[in-house]
């Protein structure tokens, strides 16, 4: 009994060591047929996760896909909420073997390697965040988080990626991200690709942000330069 209960220990902690090693941002390259280096970039957040596919010199977007994540040992499993290369998986569940290090990710029988960006630190907005709200001409509009039309953000320590979709639809609408840093109030992101303009990708936009009551208050200018003030809420 004792052995069974110290196997038991030892398997639970072993679970919480691999779920707490995983969270952050890892990335690994690749070069296309025509010589472009290209980069693939997964994010994990608690029980959330996004990879996302581009090019490194032109910024342009190639592919993305993800949703929720779950690790029992050493196999993962994957339910995809959006998939821009095949909607019909949207809904679908896939179970990968893994080998998780450190530093390193790798799914068995494929030769990519992902190596660790960051652990989730420093992230004061690290995690997943749903589109909750927005507040115009001084009025609060809330949206309902648990419709399946969705804008999903995720971040890292120090990447960020924000997707637009609806679970219902199967619909892709649109992606963009980059690096992040969050100093003294001040939100800044630093494009790296963008779905629907690629010439976004460089760009730098600065917005003031604020936790209240645990939501995200995040105002500024857009990419196109209009006002917005968008409230987001911690993805549970």
């Amino acid at each position: 009994m004792k052995t069974i209960i110290a196997v038991f220990v030892c398997t639970f902690l072993s679970l919480g060591m691999y779920a707490q090693n995983i969270i952050g941002a890892w990335e690994a390259f690749e070069t296309s047929e025509n010589g472009d280096k290209i980069r693939n970039v997964v994010i994990f957040a608690d029980g959330y996760q996004v990879l996302s596919k581009y090019n490194v010199t032109t910024g342009k977007f190639i592919h993305t896909n993800g949703g929720t994540w779950k690790l029992e040992g050493d196999m993962m499993t994957e339910k995809v909420e959006f998939h821009t290369d095949d909607a019909e998986s949207v809904g679908t569940e896939v179970t990968f073997k893994v080998v998780i290090t450190e530093n390193t990710i790798k799914i068995v029988g494929h030769d990519m390697i992902l190596k660790r960006i960051d652990d989730g630190s420093p992230g004061e907005l690290q995690g997943a965040w749903l589109m909750s709200g927005r507040i115009r001409d001084g009025q609060t509009q809330t949206r309902d988080t648990n419709r399946p039309r969705k804008t999903m953000k995720i971040l890292s320590g120090t990447q960020f990626q924000w997707i637009a979709y609806n679970t219902e639809t199967k619909q892709f609408m649109g992606t963009g991200g980059g690096t992040y840093t969050t100093i003294d109030g001040e939100y800044i992101e630093n494009i790296q690709f963008f779905s629907r303009d690629d010439s976004k990708a460089g760009l730098s936009l600065k917005f003031n942000y604020e936790l209240i009551d645990g939501n995200w208050h995040h105002s500024g200018l857009s990419s196109k330069g209009s006002p917005i003030h968008e409230i987001w809420s911690v993805r549970n």
